[in-house]
Parts: structure tokens; C-alpha cells; sequence
């Protein structure tokens, strides 16, 4: 079973998100458990324990943190990415985010597509991002990485 299970968010300490962000939040986790791709290679010629697998994302001293263990808690890998190649792609994001939730509000339909294609846009390129970065640790597909690039993001609004 090469998927996520469950998945939670570190967010002690981080200030509580604005609605926008939670229900991003809610439709990552739930898209993201419906379906997804989770694949941990053999590394150092370890085998690898069997998933589904748990996921817990935290940002411990700027990094973005992967616990992973199995439905049996049994510890299956951790891994730490630098934030660095995210902080663009996530800025980028939320001003888009803030554009598009504002243009809901007020603006005709073809200006609000307009935006949520550039918003999508962003978010692919993020989703590439994470996924060149888990490369050797971790393979996800692209509905994967763009439902935990939400996550990423919705962990780096209080970091």
C-alpha cells in the first residue's frame, strides 16, 4: 500500500489561520486522503516498512519537517527539506490566494477564471517544487504534491 493514511499538521506555537487558509486546509486533508501516491524508496539498502503510512508535517528550526510511520506506529522515515526553494512559490501563492478571494467578492466571472488560473499555475509550479525536493526521499504523483503544497503553505502562513 503505497499511500498516505493520515496526515497531521504541527501547527503549535503557529497564529490561528484566517477561514480562507482552514478551509484550504480541510479540502487539502480530505482531497489528499481520498486519493493519493506515496511511494518511500529503499535507501541505504534498508527496506522500507510497508504503508499506508501516517504523515506528520511540522516546520522545526526553518525546515519543513516528514515524520512518517506506519498504521503499527512503526517509525518508517523522516526527512528534513530546507524552506529556502519554498518561500517564493509560497509568497507568490498567498498573493494570488488573497487576489482570487477578493475577486469572488466583487469581480464578473471571466476576471475570477483569469485569476484562478494564474492561482493554479502557482500552485503547479509549487507542487513541482516539493516534488523535485522529495526526489531520493519520497515519489508522489501531481494531484499529491499539489494537496500537500497546500499543506506547506498552510503551514508556512504562521511560520
Amino acid at each position: 500500500m503505497t499511500r498516505i493514511s493520515q496526515i497531521d499538521l504541527d501547527d503549535s506555537g503557529l497564529p490561528p489561520p484566517t477561514p480562507e487558509i482552514e478551509q484550504e486546509r480541510r479540502v487539502a486533508i480530505f482531497d489528499l486522503l481520498e486519493d493519493n501516491s506515496f511511494v518511500l524508496p529503499a535507501r541505504d539498502g534498508r527496506a522500507v516498512p510497508d504503508g499506508p503510512y501516517r504523515v506528520n508535517l511540522s516546520i522545526r528550526d526553518k525546515r519543513l519537517v516528514f515524520h512518517i510511520t506506519t498504521e503499527d506506529d512503526e517509525q518508517a522515515a523522516e526527512f528534513h527539506l530546507s524552506l529556502g526553494p519554498f518561500r517564493q512559490v509560497v509568497k507568490d501563492y498567498f498573493q494570488i490566494c488573497e487576489s482570487y478571494f477578493d475577486a469572488v467578492k466583487k469581480l464578473p466571472p471571466s476576471q475570477i477564471e483569469t485569476i484562478d488560473m494564474a492561482r493554479r499555475g502557482i500552485h503547479n509550479e509549487g507542487s513541482r517544487v516539493l516534488q523535485e525536493r522529495l526526489s531520493g526521499k519520497a515519489e508522489v504523483d501531481t494531484d499529491t504534491a499539489r494537496r500537500l503544497f497546500t499543506l506547506i503553505c498552510v503551514l508556512h502562513f504562521g511560520g
